[in-house]
């Protein structure tokens, strides 16, 4: 039971939704079919692709996590070191019957892009490539973890992807992603400088990134706006973001952790947001 409540907890619960639901949606919408693919790839970005995500994260981050008054909640697990074996074993052995089935019956394009997403989610945190000590390549790893269910559900589905409207929704939900970590980054620049961890916050500071963070939601907006009727009306979801950033235009690398405020209200605003991106990009590819 411990081990069990160790693994729920590092599986980041509050997020399941935002992975399973932009699969699910897409899958469904453009295959109009609840069949065992939809159903095994939605409890698959459900759970274990939330417990590989984050449980690869606890175990290789625990150094920094010790630093970060942030853990121990819903925003994060503290994982104890002998809980990581046991969480690599599940978060990896938990996995393997979903995408034995998912990778037997998708065909070449979809299987590619799992492979690739997954690879992703391992690389971010994983000692021997740390994605997420790389600036700017540790905001856009990030994106693609929660963009890449909905593009993996629309190529399973047999969607077009390559649609100039598809293709110019996804670039915006993309830079929706690459803003949201940037400015989650923020708070934790003292944690991850005294745990020798490198982020985009750490290598540029708090206020050049929550500026940067600003300008890409900007043009996130500004890229869906110009997707074409009715899809523009989604770039209204900018504007919450941009709010939300605006009062810590200023913010030091000394006040970085009051960024948790904004951060906070991220985590409900998500919902919304993603919820409204994905079904205008489902529109959008059965147009």
């Amino acid at each position: 039971m411990q081990l069990l409540r160790q693994l729920f907890w590092s599986s980041r619960p509050i997020s399941w939704i935002n992975t399973a639901f932009p699969f699910a949606a897409s899958y469904f919408f453009v295959s109009r079919q609840l069949d065992g693919r939809f159903w095994v790839g939605t409890l698959f970005f459900l759970i274990p692709y939330n417990l590989l995500m984050y449980g690869v994260n606890d175990v290789f981050d625990y150094e920094s996590d010790l630093r970060n008054p942030r853990k121990g909640g819903i925003e994060g697990a503290l994982l104890d070191p002998k809980w990581h074996i046991p969480t690599l074993r599940w978060a990896f052995g938990l996995c393997i019957p979903f995408l034995g089935y998912l990778l037997l019956f998708g065909d070449y394009l979809p299987n590619l892009l799992l492979a690739f997403f997954l690879f992703t989610v391992i690389a971010y945190s994983a000692k021997g490539f740390r994605f997420k000590e790389k600036p700017f390549l540790d905001s856009l790893t990030s994106a693609s973890h929660f963009v890449g269910p909905m593009i993996y559900g629309l190529a399973l589905a047999g969607g077009d992807l390559l649609r100039p409207q598809v293709l110019m929704l996804l670039a915006g939900f993309t830079l929706w992603g690459v803003a949201s970590h940037a400015f989650g980054a923020v708070q934790d620049v003292k944690a991850d400088r005294e745990a020798d961890i490198s982020s985009i916050a750490t290598v540029i500071g708090a206020r050049s990134t929550t500026r940067f963070a600003f300008a890409c939601y900007s043009l996130a907006g500004l890229m869906v706006l110009f997707s074409g009727w009715p899809s523009a009306f989604a770039a209204i979801a900018a504007i919450p973001y941009l709010a939300i950033i605006w009062p810590h235009w200023n913010i030091t690398d000394q006040t970085c952790e009051d960024a948790n405020r904004g951060w906070k209200r991220f985590i409900w605003l998500n919902f919304f947001a993603g919820f409204v991106v994905t079904m205008i990009t489902i529109w959008a590819a059965l147009s």
